[in-house]
């Protein structure tokens, strides 16, 4: 039986993820650091803690769906030190003939579960993949990873509708709530909250919890999957640019790379977090 990796091992990873997901955007020349920074602690303790990840071909693996998939950056460093492919690919990101293109494509690099881009559809996906498991009798999770600026699409609440009426158990939804979407803060674009509240109106078991804490992470995923007769979601409130000084709560770096320069800023102040 595989051991479970602790909180420290996995705050760590997160960390190691975090560098090697910003010298990937730094290499490529352009990227979305801001939101893959958000998500990592989250995305950390569901893919290396939580979910049912052997391979990115066994039919038994849960699926994970990136609604978000301009952090496609993240999504691929997470791929690689899972092992799906070499990690010295990551500097090809949005390169030309590279797998790592700017949104993610199904199957490209192994472990990418379904294209992304246009915001607000991967849940849809998400529902279908947990109905069809459920009907199939196949012990699989489905989970999918949305922004808070990508709830004001409408296709969202469809897909939470759907969600809670076919008691999809198996269903996860992880909100990145930052705060922040690429023309500035989301409740100046388009207010969303109460986020919990509304989610908790469409029937959903809701899990509020400081996203960049990686106890809470694991604590909330371990919890959504112990619910019964109603899909979960959990609302993970975070720091967009976590872990650089420069880019947190910075709406500019939504989807700009770094220079070199601030590249080696940015590794030197997560490498003294380490420390602290």
């Amino acid at each position: 039986m595989e051991t479970l990796l602790t909180i420290q091992e996995l705050k760590h990873l997160a960390t190691e993820i975090r560098k090697d997901t910003l010298r990937s955007i730094t290499a490529a020349g352009s990227g979305h650091p801001g939101g893959s920074l958000s998500a990592a602690d989250i995305m950390t303790a569901l893919y290396f803690r939580v979910a049912n990840l052997a391979t990115p071909t066994d039919p038994n693996r849960d699926r994970i769906f990136w609604s978000k998939g301009h952090i496609a950056p993240l999504l691929y460093t997470l791929l690689a030190y899972k092992g799906f492919f070499p990690r010295e690919e990551l500097m090809t990101l949005r390169k030309l003939g590279s797998r790592l293109q700017g949104h993610p494509k199904k199957g490209s690099p192994p472990g990418v579960e379904t294209s992304g881009g246009s915001l607000g559809q991967g849940l849809s996906i998400a529902v279908g993949a947990a109905y069809a498991a459920r009907y199939d009798k196949l012990p699989v999770r489905a989970y999918c990873l949305t922004g808070d600026g990508e709830l004001q699409e409408g296709q969202i609440w469809e897909a939470l509708m759907a969600g809670a009426h076919f008691k999809l158990d198996n269903l996860c939804a992880v909100i990145d709530n930052n705060g922040l979407q690429i023309d500035g803060k989301c409740s100046e674009v388009m207010c969303i909250d109460d986020v919990g509240a509304k989610l908790r109106a469409f029937n959903w078991h809701v899990i509020s919890i400081d996203g960049n804490n990686m106890e809470q992470c694991v604590n909330a995923l371990d919890e959504a999957k112990m619910v019964k007769g109603q899909p979960t979601a959990i609302v993970a409130h975070t720091i967009k640019g976590k872990g650089v000084s420069f880019m947190e709560n910075v709406v500019g770096w939504h989807g700009k790379a770094p220079s070199q320069d601030e590249l080696a800023q940015a590794i030197r102040e997560l490498d003294a977090q380490e420390c602290e």
